[in-house]
């Protein structure tokens, strides 16, 4: 990219900056970056202005052609700082990238004016700008889906939490409902939690019930047998209760050993078997 080119550009912005930034804020509402709903007119303008005085930095910076160079880095950051907060804010990814796309229209009307008849002169910086201003588009694009992904994965683990809580039914009884598919990942969390109650509790059972769980397989199971062992050593029995007769027929065809678990048909009796381990029982007042 010619240095004429680099010059024009950096000219324009320092001589018409605050021009520049006050048509682009007229226009950005109608180009569909504001969403008033979401984003406040005073998050705009700071966000706007911003960018505007950090573009001029750059332009005067040296390399125009690679916006990963170190002249581009501070807008670079302020792009994915802005990409963050849409992203967390739910404006679209159109939205945010139509936030740098849309400041070509106020900078081209200004080239028009500065080249005048000089067609030639025009076209050479529109196209300049059209690919610096693509390349920024696309970041922040990049920016926006990274943010997005981070705040899928940390939601993912959230419910990953709500989704496997461990009760205290009694002192010293705990148990962990399961209910939905289980894969490797949600039953390290299930042994992460119940491990950590029954640090903070002391309690000598904990029941895992997996009646809502539609099927097992072979790697499942294994992280089940192991979340067994890891209870026996911080000193609680575990009982595994609501196997039903297809997860039951799919553990003796994948040849999985539950000889050293202790199982039960349901919760209830579970819970039964716990009261009495415990030297407890429930009667009937009436009787």
């Amino acid at each position: 990219m010619a240095d004429k080119d680099k010059g024009k550009l950096e000219e324009i912005l320092r001589k018409y900056e605050s021009e520049l930034l006050e048509q682009w804020m007229k226009e950005q509402p109608a180009a569909g970056t504001l969403r008033r709903d979401l984003l406040s007119e005073d998050d705009l303008r700071r966000q706007s202005s911003e960018f505007v005085h950090l573009f001029r930095q750059a332009l005067a910076g040296g390399d125009l052609v690679d916006i990963t160079a170190e002249n581009w880095q501070p807008l670079r950051e302020i792009l994915a700082s802005i990409s963050r907060s849409r992203a967390q804010q739910g404006v679209s990814p159109s939205e945010t990238a139509q936030f740098v796309l849309s400041f070509k229209h106020p900078l081209f009307d200004r080239l028009r004016k500065e080249h005048g008849k000089d067609a030639e002169g025009l076209a050479e910086d529109v196209w300049v700008t059209t690919v610096l201003l693509d390349k920024l588009g696309l970041y922040t694009m990049e920016m926006f889906q990274q943010s997005r992904e981070q705040i899928i994965a940390g939601q993912q683990a959230e419910l990953l939490e709500l989704s496997t809580p461990v009760v205290q039914l009694w002192p010293g009884i705990l148990c962990i409902p399961l209910i939905g598919t289980l894969d490797s990942e949600r039953t390290q969390v299930v042994m992460e939690n119940l491990l950590q109650k029954i640090s903070e509790t002391g309690s000598q059972i904990a029941i895992i019930d997996i009646s809502g769980v539609p099927a097992v397989d072979t790697l499942v199971a294994q992280h089940l047998l192991k979340t067994v062992a890891a209870a026996r050593l911080m000193g609680a029995d575990c009982l595994v209760s609501g196997i039903s007769p297809q997860i039951a027929q799919t553990v003796v065809h994948l040849g999985v050993k539950l000889s050293d678990v202790t199982t039960k048909a349901s919760l209830a009796s579970a819970l039964d078997l716990a009261l009495r381990t415990l030297g407890l029982e429930v009667r009937n007042r009436q009787k």
